[in-house]
């Protein structure tokens, strides 16, 4: 592998075009490859548009973008980091970046945040800080899990939005009556049922236990995980059947035409589908999943914070730098949302007069809550978020509650192995 994470799957290599060196730029020159998971072609646009300005920005710089399918980038990002990787690269914020950060595979960005960290408030930067204190990470954008369904549709039926579990429960179960799929649902990948799990956990047994739990603090065999299941399989009979068997994208189609009442998923894919079908996406909106226990209310959700590493090996690290001096500006995130419709900026007091009714609504979402986690595949141990995605296909497959404790045995069982 060279200059990117492998030949397959959409991959290719688009030299983003440069342009004079703005007022003020860094002096620095060559070519900086960017290995990017951005494949969907509406967020393959939004960072080919980002990549066009930085390098105008930063001047005599060619930013050549390495795309890679995102589900391979991830997959094979351990090898891509160890054998000859891109300059710069995609990732996420919080566990998964300490965790390439702790093996060494990416270099220390302390420099570059003492130009940009007055951009950025402490909680965006602390997900951007590695175990050792310093910072690896360059934040772009996060993006609430939350329910999402067709304004015209609740109107059509009389729906209103649930705000309590009970209530939930009624709607999807008139939804079914009224010849509906009520829940859309496409876990193919594999990590999209990872958001369920993390929405029931932290509804039903809080923010605080949901973290200890994904750092194995708790075994997979307690109470509380039994209880998530339990409400989880008392959604299966309204959630769209053969899921294991569907992308999410497919599973969005359901909601855009119509025969789907809702669909639990990230801003940044749901709506993002919407760009790319050419849907009608100021029909779309959501709301946050509903109280379980009122002990913790709507306080948390998943809104995950994605950005950009220096790889260790980095050719041209000067560069490299130079050009997530510019990524971490607020005229950057900016800029970037133009493109991009379905995703919220992290720079503080960013003014984006771009944003639509869905980018406002995440803003107003995410600020509303006590804490946020980042998902489970970024919480855990990345062993541990495969071998959940395993568990939890399995239990889609079968949700009876006989099943329930099996799986839990066997989670604890692999945790155990992966945690010592």
């Amino acid at each position: 592998m060279s200059g990117g994470l492998l030949t397959a799957c959409g991959s290719d290599a688009e030299p983003a075009s440069s342009g004079g060196a703005a007022p003020g730029s860094t002096t620095v020159g060559g070519t900086v490859t960017f290995g990017s998971n951005y494949s969907d072609p509406s967020a393959k646009s939004a960072f080919a548009a980002l990549t066009t300005a930085a390098s105008a920005a930063v001047g005599a710089v060619d930013i050549r973008i390495n795309t890679v399918d995102h589900n391979t980038f991830q997959q094979n990002i351990t090898s891509y980091l160890q054998g000859t990787p891109d300059d710069l690269f995609t990732w996420f914020a919080g566990y998964r970046m300490q965790y390439f950060a702790a093996q060494g595979l990416a270099q220390p960005l302390d420099d570059v945040w003492e130009k940009i960290g007055g951009n950025f408030g402490e909680a965006a930067k602390k997900l951007s800080t590695g175990l050792d204190g310093h910072q690896y990470l360059v934040p772009l954008y996060n993006y609430p899990w939350v329910v999402f369904y067709s304004k015209s549709l609740f109107a059509k039926h009389g729906y209103t939005v649930p705000t309590t579990w009970d209530a939930y429960v009624a709607l999807v179960k008139r939804m079914k009556s009224d010849g509906l799929i009520p829940i859309a649902f496409g876990d193919k990948d594999g990590w999209p049922a990872l958001g369920t799990f993390d929405i029931l956990n932290m509804r039903i047994n809080g923010y605080d236990y949901h973290i200890k739990l994904l750092k194995h603090e708790i075994p997979w065999t307690d109470q509380g995980v039994y209880t998530v299941f339990q409400h989880w399989a008392e959604l299966m009979p309204y959630v769209q059947s053969g899921a294991n068997g569907r992308i999410w994208q497919d599973a969005v189609k359901s909601l855009e035409s119509g025969a789907a009442g809702m669909m639990f998923q990230g801003s940044n894919q749901v709506a993002a589908q919407y760009v790319t079908d050419k849907a009608d996406l100021a029909d779309l909106d959501f709301f946050p999943f509903p109280a379980v226990d009122p002990k913790w209310g709507q306080d948390y959700m998943d809104a995950p914070t994605d950005g950009f590493m220096l790889s260790r090996k980095a050719r041209n690290p000067a560069a490299a730098k130079a050009v997530l001096e510019y990524i971490g500006s607020g005229r950057a995130e900016a800029e970037y949302l133009k493109t991009d419709q379905w995703d919220v900026g992290l720079a503080k007091g960013l003014q984006v007069p771009t944003y639509n009714a869905v980018q406002q609504k995440s803003v107003a979402a995410i600020s509303s809550c006590k804490a946020v986690a980042q998902f489970m595949d970024r919480d855990a141990d990345p062993a541990m978020a495969t071998a959940m995605i395993s568990v939890i296909q399995k239990f889609i497959d079968d949700p009876s509650t006989g099943n329930i404790a099996a799986l839990q045995k066997s989670a604890e069982t692999q945790a155990k192995a992966i945690y010592t």
